[in-house]
């Protein structure tokens, strides 16, 4: 379902005409309805490894493969697309919208597509994922009213309602207490189970890791099995 081959990513050094190698020959797989975590120390590339993967940033050389696409070879307005269609995004800070009630946050990345699904399908679809992630009773709540670990439950809610083949989540933990984490961690291990979307976590929990399923390492831009 998602491939890498080759992957690298290099930016301009900024002391000198050179350059700085952040990832380097990177291949990977990960089938449909798999989970993936990614560990390793900061600045070792995670973030960057995780925005190639979800079509943010364009890799200096390689391959990225989605469902037989090339996303190298897509334009912006395609793969601005794939990415609303195809791919959830939860990051370690929810950026819920904190004018919207819990429901429109939901809501909101249907917003950009409305051929995809109908109004009442996705109203239905997201009443259920909030129910399934325990905010069934908080639909006309907002962000601030909320706790820490309940705004990242609306956060992943969001990140599935479009149905999307591939979840990523890049420190969904990061800014929780260690039972709003045990909760989440939970939840994204149910949710790629029953929802079959693949899941990639970067984290730099190895107990998250260790939940979650295969944890891979990224070392000063090398990806090896973790042992």
């Amino acid at each position: 379902m998602l491939e890498l081959v080759h992957v690298t990513k290099s930016f301009e050094s900024p002391v000198d005409s050179g350059s700085v190698s952040v990832l380097k020959d990177i291949t990977l797989k990960v089938e449909k309805g798999k989970s993936l975590v990614i560990v390793g120390p900061s600045g070792s590339g995670k973030s960057t490894l995780l925005n190639i993967i979800g079509a943010l940033d364009r890799p200096t050389d390689g391959k990225v493969i989605l469902d037989d696409k090339n996303l190298a070879d897509l334009d912006d307005n395609k793969l601005a697309e794939i990415r609303n269609r195809d791919i959830g995004f939860v990051f370690q800070l929810h950026h819920l919208l904190p004018q919207c009630t819990v429901l429109e946050n939901v809501l909101i990345p249907s917003l950009a597509d409305k051929k995809m699904f109908s109004k009442e399908e996705t109203q239905k679809r997201a009443k259920e994922l909030l129910e399934r992630v325990g905010l069934k009773d908080f639909l006309q709540y907002r962000p601030g009213e909320l706790s820490g670990g309940q705004r990242q439950r609306i956060a992943v809610a969001r990140a599935l309602i479009n149905k999307p083949k591939l979840l990523l989540a890049d420190e969904p933990t990061g800014s929780l207490d260690k039972d709003s984490s045990q909760n989440v961690a939970d939840m994204l291990v149910e949710l790629n189970r029953n929802e079959q979307v693949a899941l990639i976590v970067v984290t730099h929990s190895l107990e998250l890791a260790q939940r979650i399923g295969h944890v891979m390492e990224l070392n000063d831009g090398v990806l090896t099995d973790r042992k």
